[in-house]
């Protein structure tokens, strides 16, 4: 019955692949409406938080500056989005990011993989928002316990949650997607989707025919832009190929019970025992 089965999510992660040009992020909304995807997601920060780290060095910070989305350049992209029918959320790194999606009256909140240890922010994310989706991944075995014990600790945590299976490296190795920690998540959570930075199409192919809730890919309209995260995003005709193989397994789905389907029907009567004219059966 396809009402009984639920279509996975697709989120588009936009982050900061537009390098601060909202012309081109509004782009990157329409380019993954078109390809399917459910949710386009940026993320929240300000550069005046930024510690000294390699990203001094290496041209990161310059990004992180023209990529930094204040609360109006946001709501910015929140309109247009609800313009073409598209949901727009993003990840938080602090409180004060939570505080600007608050302020924005988002329902929908992210918090990535190197804040899921951060139980305080959960516990924020948790009392002003409708959904949080959780990503957990850089965390070590103790740590991935703890975010689960707190999140089963209550129902109304569980029912607002939704932990992604992820592995915080970019872009990521085959040998290195660990679906078991997915499996792990299944068994010990019910609520689990994947997000994903292998440079294609095929981790997310395989946490789609596993039943993953949301599914999140990296999105870009060129992966000749700057950025790190460009160079590995899904484009648009990637996106597309994705959401159309996940149709086919809302198909593949589709209860139709044990017996004889009408489709056979043809096969049923015309076809049985065709080749024994003259053969005692």
């Amino acid at each position: 019955n396809y009402k009984l089965f639920k279509m996975t999510i697709l989120v588009a992660e936009i982050g900061w692949n537009f390098i601060g040009n909202l012309k081109l992020a509004k782009k990157m909304v329409l380019a993954a409406k078109k390809s399917g995807a459910d949710a386009v997601k940026f993320q929240i920060w300000n550069p005046i938080n930024l510690k000294k780290g390699p990203w001094d060095k290496d041209g990161r910070r310059k990004i992180y500056e023209k990529a930094f989305l204040n609360k109006e350049r946001y709501i910015s992209l929140k309109k247009y989005s609800k313009k073409i029918e598209i949901k727009c959320f993003a990840s938080a790194f602090n409180l004060d990011g939570l505080k600007t999606l608050k302020a924005a009256k988002d329902s929908w909140v992210k918090i990535p993989s190197h804040e899921s240890y951060n139980l305080e922010l959960i516990k924020f994310a948790l009392k002003n928002f409708k959904k949080i989706i959780i990503s957990a991944g850089c965390l070590k075995r103790n740590e991935l316990n703890n975010l689960i014990k707190f999140i089963n600790s209550k129902k109304e945590y569980k029912k607002k949650t939704c932990l992604l299976h992820c592995v915080s490296s970019y872009p990521l190795e085959p040998m290195n997607c660990n679906f078991e920690k997915f499996y792990y998540l299944k068994k010990v959570y019910n609520k689990v989707g994947y997000s994903g930075h292998f440079s294609g199409i095929e981790d997310a192919v395989y946490a789609l025919f596993n039943n993953a809730e949301i599914i999140e890919k990296h999105f870009t309209i060129n992966n000749k832009l700057p950025g790190r995260d460009n160079k590995f995003a899904l484009n648009q005709k990637q996106f597309s190929e994705l959401n159309k193989l996940r149709i086919l397994s809302r198909h593949f789905n589709k209860s139709n019970g044990l017996g004889l389907q009408k489709c056979e029907k043809d096969i049923y009567k015309n076809y049985r025992a065709r080749w024994s004219k003259n053969i005692e059966i």
